[in-house]
């Protein structure tokens, strides 16, 4: 990993005079990403571990394949320098052609910004982001060069031999999933859940009412909003690629349309994740269940712009500000609320 942090310091410091020229695909390719994929592990002139211009089923070509014993386990389609990366035609090109072939994993990049998707997931193409990580330090939002080199490291020769991207990977969805239809049920829980509630406590007096009212309470206490934030079915006629249920594409945010009564805040946890990587997302829901945790009816929320607030009382002990790669500016929930340092930052 080194050499890795070695290049993106490298890259970092020619960074302003790179993008004064404005590169163009080609030599984004040849002066930022070959480098970075060369420090991953990954030999792009070996053409059995790295094929260049790989073939699609339309006659067209995603710029890398890495291979695994001459298989590719990875596509990587390369951008401009400056690029935004979120051209929606161009994520949902990359993710079919690596679903097509089969491949789990493909990669869209300018050579600074890096994004990972999981091509296997039922949803839109988007909402397969698994995570971003940017070597821009104006865009990093206070991570170290070790905190990102480990991030990239993630799709290394190495650590794609391992299944470590695979093992996260399947982690990181599965428990987004699992966590939706646990909201789901405990909104509106069944019948057969209540019962297995009952009898697990112990307590014959413990009424399916008095169940049901305490599991929505509880579900409450979480704030989740997974429908804006979770991958939806494919087959939701309500949804078009990218674009969350209930919402078309160009309709603003509720956020956005919303005029907040007095005292009262115009944004919502929606506003905070919303279109950001699962593992960022999931990061965050650790967080939100620690805060609520130590005492579900004394803990609020407050939603402002860039961050969400945890007040007990009047006092905020905590403030999270989702972001791409992670959380940031997390204050330390400790006895003394107001009491504040950073304990989380990936």
């Amino acid at each position: 990993m080194n050499k890795l942090i070695q290049t993106i310091e490298m890259v970092r410091q020619k960074l302003p005079a790179l993008r004064r020229h404005s590169l163009k695909e080609t030599p984004t390719r040849t002066i930022v990403i070959d480098p970075l994929l060369e420090s991953l592990g990954w030999d792009v002139r070996d053409p059995d571990e790295v094929q260049l211009e790989y073939p699609t089923v339309d006659a067209k070509s995603v710029d890398y394949a890495l291979k695994l014993n001459k298989k590719p386990v990875l596509l990587v389609e390369a951008k401009a320098l400056d690029d935004t990366l979120d051209d929606v035609k161009c994520v949902t090109q990359v993710v079919g052609y690596a679903a097509n072939d089969g491949i789990v994993w493909c990669v869209l990049t300018n050579g600074i910004k890096w994004r990972v998707y999981r091509s296997v997931e039922q949803c839109p193409a988007p909402d397969k982001l698994m995570f971003e990580v940017s070597i821009d330090p104006d865009a990093s939002e206070g991570m170290t060069v070790d905190q990102i080199a480990k991030q990239l490291w993630r799709f290394s020769c190495e650590e794609m031999a391992k299944g470590t991207l695979d093992a996260l990977g399947e982690q990181t969805f599965t428990d987004g999933k699992v966590r939706k239809v646990l909201q789901v049920l405990m909104t509106d829980p069944p019948r057969p859940l209540l019962n297995l509630v009952r009898t697990a406590t112990g307590d014959r007096n413990l009424t399916p009412q008095r169940i049901k009212e305490s599991l929505m309470r509880i579900a409450n206490e979480t704030g989740a909003r997974e429908s804006a934030i979770m991958p939806v079915s494919p087959d939701s006629s309500a949804t078009t690629a990218g674009v969350p249920p209930n919402r078309s594409r160009g309709a603003k945010r509720p956020w956005e349309t919303r005029r907040a009564r007095k005292g009262e805040s115009p944004y919502d946890e929606a506003h905070h994740v919303e279109g950001k990587p699962q593992e960022a997302v999931s990061l965050f829901r650790m967080v939100d269940g620690l805060c609520v945790s130590f005492e579900p009816s004394g803990i609020s929320r407050r939603y402002l712009a860039k961050t969400i607030n945890y007040e007990h009382g009047k006092r905020c002990f905590c403030s999270v500000h989702v972001l791409q790669g992670g959380l940031e500016d997390l204050a330390a929930i400790e006895t003394r609320p107001n009491s504040r340092s950073a304990i989380v930052r990936s």
